[in-house]
């Protein structure tokens, strides 16, 4: 689908080229006849059916400007958001609050590589005591990805984050079949959660607030999947191998920067 969209885009790159060509004089779409639009539309035609490789190489190019761009929107976030992204109100943050690399995480609660990923932050924070773990509600998969966004917000700000709430997030998310508002309260209630308290705070603007920060972020970032990560300066998206998440940690300490 991406590849069909470039195409179509790098051919009305190269369209717009021909008419800049074979008009001197810049000329508005109103202002062409029916039949000169037909005489430019076949010319195009005609020149890219013989050398197709423009398509290509225009498809490359614009593939290349597009990188470009989310690199600058990502750096830009990066430095404009920073607190919002590390420190916000607005998140949960496991392993050691304190720590001295903190790696942040947007995941959907029905995401499958999310699950997948699950076993390799865990394994991070129990093998490193200094790493700092960032998690933000990405609902993308969905209104039951949403309920249970919602309720795991709520169980957040009962619990003020910590070991307590790192329980009920893995129990929710390691959780087999699809996620939603029951399966987030049957989870809470596992972990003694006031399960009356978070139906009364699911209420409440500030859950909504706390969601909406997140995709705002992830939309900045050009997150368009789920999981997603910030390690140090670096915008990752996609699952993450635990040695390399790790590697990534070391780095970090090293150099400052996810590759030395």
């Amino acid at each position: 689908m991406r590849f069909e969209k470039l195409t179509l885009t790098a051919c009305a790159i190269v369209a717009a080229a021909a008419f800049s060509i074979l008009q001197p004089t810049p000329l508005r779409a109103a202002e062409f006849t029916s039949d000169q639009k037909a005489e430019v539309g076949q010319i195009v035609h005609d020149y890219l059916i013989a050398n197709p490789e423009v398509i290509k190489l225009a498809v490359e190019e614009l593939t290349k400007r597009e990188k470009v761009a989310e690199a600058a929107a990502r750096e830009k976030t990066l430095t404009k958001d920073n607190e919002k992204l590390f420190n916000s109100q607005n998140q949960a943050v496991v392993g050691n609050p304190s720590g001295d690399v903190t790696i942040v995480e947007f995941f959907d609660y029905n995401c499958g590589y999310c699950k997948q990923s699950l076993t390799n932050v865990a394994k991070l924070i129990e093998t490193d005591p200094k790493v700092r773990v960032v998690l933000k509600d990405l609902a993308i998969l969905g209104p039951d990805s949403t309920e249970a966004a919602e309720v795991a917000t709520a169980v957040r700000i009962q619990l003020k984050g910590g070991p307590k709430f790192w329980d009920f997030h893995r129990k929710l998310l390691a959780s087999r079949g699809h996620i939603g508002k029951a399966q987030a309260l049957a989870a809470a209630k596992e972990v003694g959660v006031d399960i009356d308290q978070v139906e009364k705070d699911l209420k409440s603007p500030a859950i909504r607030e706390n969601l909406e920060e997140a995709a705002n972020l992830a939309e900045s970032l050009h997150f368009n999947g789920t999981p997603s990560w910030v390690v140090g300066k670096e915008a990752i998206v996609g699952g993450v191998s635990y040695a390399e998440l790790k590697s990534k940690v070391d780095n970090v300490r090293k150099c400052g920067k996810t590759t030395c």
